[in-house]
């Protein structure tokens, strides 16, 4: 039975010349490091043990209002998603407002609410303070986290799942946190469809009830209104939260491996590589190293184009379009990691330089040039920062809450014009480990595969799905004397057998899917031997029609018509034969069976078939059953090659022949759901159904 696949396609330059004429063969020397005039807030604690910074600016008639609590990362073990649900349901309802009427008052007099995992935030204007300050209060202190809410928030979480199971960056994103921080930690774990499907309400309360408490809070003011008067109505809508005790949490510091391990997520099909070197670091927010370190990391690739990390793969080796590195501080764990994004044929030449890159700043001193580039940089990335007076509230927030000298940031500009080549090299050879590093690539497992194991210690590649869950390899090997075409003919067995499908002379399916709260209706029918009809509907309007008459196939979208050709033609013929894989020899296709794989928690046989034309398209079919359950293809798009993946699901009898009733189909950042509703066989239809003129 022929798959089906439906694809919801979808300067300034300025020159500056000056009139005195500048030696320019020799770099600026760098001047003094000028004074940082920060700001000055104000502070004060409620008996409640509520943390208060406010922050004055009295440009705009403007006030923002951020609240942040102060706790230890939580362990959610298989309810993975329940303290991020718990922080979006805050603003859901109360005992006072619906969520309706929060966003109506919320709207009317212009503000921004938003609530999250570890606080709050609202901003409005002057004249609506004690308005706004009303309604965060109430969110704060009154939440009821109505369960028909969360239900919807669930779905919406669901719903975006799938995405990552084709997008490498989401898998390398997922790697991060399985492997380089592991299960025993906080930052390792990873949201699941299984972990979704575990969180209850109680969850969800009990998080709120443990740790939203006024003690371990702090609330942050900044804007128009002076600190007296901040305090007086902090007092009044929060001087009743009541304070409670709240649990700390230690976990013991993630370790580096004691030599390089490579973890592959596989992206079937896939024509590029994310690639990611990472590790933990022991670096605290504050610590003496920290501005130092990151003027090494700029060097590296820390967000400067004359990073090296940018200058060998893109501009050298033309490999792709950004390479970075990062070098993050955190209280409980740093991290170390180098990324970029690459062809499949370059991925391993790729980490050749990220290594080769690593290796040479610990190993070489910088030029004083490139240190001076850097640290200009670093100068007008602060100084653009001192702009935003969010930026001083910041400031103010991370001296209180880490325990920073007060004068910290007001002598970040002196700490970083002091920075020599000498203290770059000492601090790549603290953070900088080329040699112990977890190597994690998204890619096609079949492709970059064989060529990661020498960059292992152990020469080794170890192999996750999306979520960062290692892959059981499976046992199952394949006979000698299986072919691919034996796993076809199990499968059209599985389907009903050979006669039923020869005796199939047309086939009409209605299905439906939603994208965006939109019902979307598909019609397909099918006449033998060749012919096909695909419409996509919404509220009874066609959006898109596909024909294949037997020898010429148009597309008609917007009022529009284009005639198919190539590769194009060439899957609508294949769409219309509803027994292709009974004439795969006759017609000149190529089998080949390649491995048993698992599809989810079973085992599948792979087996790659291409088109006379060199269309290629990977099949997997059930070891046990033998019906197939997912397909991967590469489609040419405007935005270049996009792998699409099809699984096929709910198989259901149908007049002695089988049908998935639900088919999956994740294509680049679109995912659909497709629900067969009606089919019916033989029924008679005629081939004016297909007219194409």
């Amino acid at each position: 039975m022929k798959k089906l696949l439906y694809i919801f396609i979808f300067t300034f330059v300025a020159a500056f010349t000056g009139k005195a004429q500048l030696d320019r063969s020799q770099p600026p020397k760098p001047g003094q490091a000028p004074t940082i005039n920060i700001g000055d807030y104000s502070k004060f604690t409620l008996p409640n043990g509520l943390k208060v910074i406010v922050v004055e600016n009295h440009q705009v008639p403007v006030i923002s209002w951020q609240l942040t609590l102060d706790i230890d990362p939580v362990m959610e073990g298989d309810a993975k998603g329940y303290v991020d649900l718990a922080g979006d349901l805050l603003r859901a309802g109360t005992k006072n407002r619906s969520k309706a009427q929060l966003d109506e008052e919320i709207d009317f007099i212009g503000a921004s609410l938003s609530t999250y995992a570890t606080g709050l935030y609202g901003s409005s204007l002057t004249k609506h303070r004690e308005k706004l300050l009303s309604l965060m209060s109430d969110v704060l202190l009154n939440p009821t986290f109505p369960q028909e809410e969360m239900d919807k928030s669930l779905a919406q979480y669901l719903s975006a799942l799938p995405i990552q199971e084709s997008d490498a960056n989401a898998m390398v994103d997922n790697l991060i946190s399985s492997v380089v921080y592991g299960s025993e930690h906080p930052y390792g774990e990873v949201v699941t469809k299984e972990s979704l499907g575990n969180i209850t309400r109680n969850h969800v309360t009990d998080y709120y009830q443990t740790y939203f408490k006024p003690n371990t809070a702090y609330l942050v003011v900044v804007g128009d209104i002076k600190a007296k008067d901040a305090k007086k109505l902090v007092k009044k809508y929060f001087g009743k939260w009541t304070k409670g005790e709240v649990p700390r949490k230690n976990y013991n510091l993630p370790s580096s491996p004691a030599a390089n391990k490579v973890a592959l997520a596989n992206r079937e099909g896939a024509v590029q590589s994310v690639i990611a070197v990472s590790y933990p670091v022991d670096l605290k927010p504050g610590h003496p190293d920290a501005i130092k370190s990151s003027v090494m990391n700029g060097i590296l690739g820390g967000g400067v184009f004359s990073g090296r990390l940018m200058q060998n793969l893109r501009e050298d080796k033309a490999y792709t379009y950004g390479a970075n590195s990062s070098l993050s501080s955190d209280r409980l764990v740093g991290r170390f990691t180098a990324r970029t994004e690459v062809g499949t044929n370059v991925t391993d030449s790729a980490l050749v330089e990220i290594l080769y890159e690593m290796n040479r700043l610990v190993n070489e001193p910088v030029e004083q040039e490139a240190l001076t580039l850097v640290k200009n940089y670093l100068n007008g990335s602060f100084a653009r920062s001192l702009e935003n007076p969010r930026t001083i509230a910041n400031f103010a927030l991370n001296i209180e809450r880490y325990n920073l000298p007060k004068d910290y940031y007001a002598t970040y500009l002196e700490k970083l014009a002091s920075v020599s080549v000498e203290d770059v090299s000492a601090m790549a050879k603290k953070y900088i480990h080329p040699e112990n590093a977890w190597i994690l690539v998204g890619g096609n497992k079949a492709d970059v595969a064989p060529r990661l194991a020498r960059f292992s210690e152990a020469n080794e590649v170890l192999f996750y799905d999306a979520y960062g869950r290692p892959v059981e390899t499976t046992e199952v090997s394949v006979d000698a004397d299986l072919t691919a075409e034996k796993v076809i003919e199990k499968y059209v067995e599985a389907l009903g057998g050979k006669e039923k499908l020869l005796a199939l002379k047309d086939v009409v399916m209605k299905m439906t899917t939603s994208m965006q709260g939109m019902t979307i209706e598909m019609s397909s029918t099918r006449k033998a031997p060749d012919k096909v009809l695909v419409t996509t509907s919404m509220g009874g309007n066609v959006l898109q029609k596909q024909v294949y008459d037997g020898s010429k196939g148009v597309v008609t979208a917007m009022g529009q018509t284009m005639e198919l050709s190539g590769k194009q033609l060439e899957d609508m013929k294949a769409q219309a034969n509803m027994t292709l894989e009974l004439d795969y020899g006759k017609l000149g296709y190529e089998l080949k069976l390649l491995e048993v794989e698992n599809v989810g928690d079973k085992p599948a046989y792979k087996i790659q078939v291409t088109s006379p034309a060199g269309s290629s398209v990977t099949d997997y079919y059930d070891l046990e059953n033998g019906l197939k359950v997912k397909s991967v293809s590469s489609q040419d798009t405007q935005m270049g090659p996009m792998t699409v993946t099809t699984s096929y699901e709910d198989y259901r009898e149908v007049e002695g022949l089988k049908f998935p009733f639900l088919i999956k189909q994740q294509a680049g950042p679109q995912s659909v759901d497709l629900k067969l509703v009606s089919i019916e066989l033989n029924k008679g239809v005629g081939d004016d159904v297909f007219s194409i003129n």
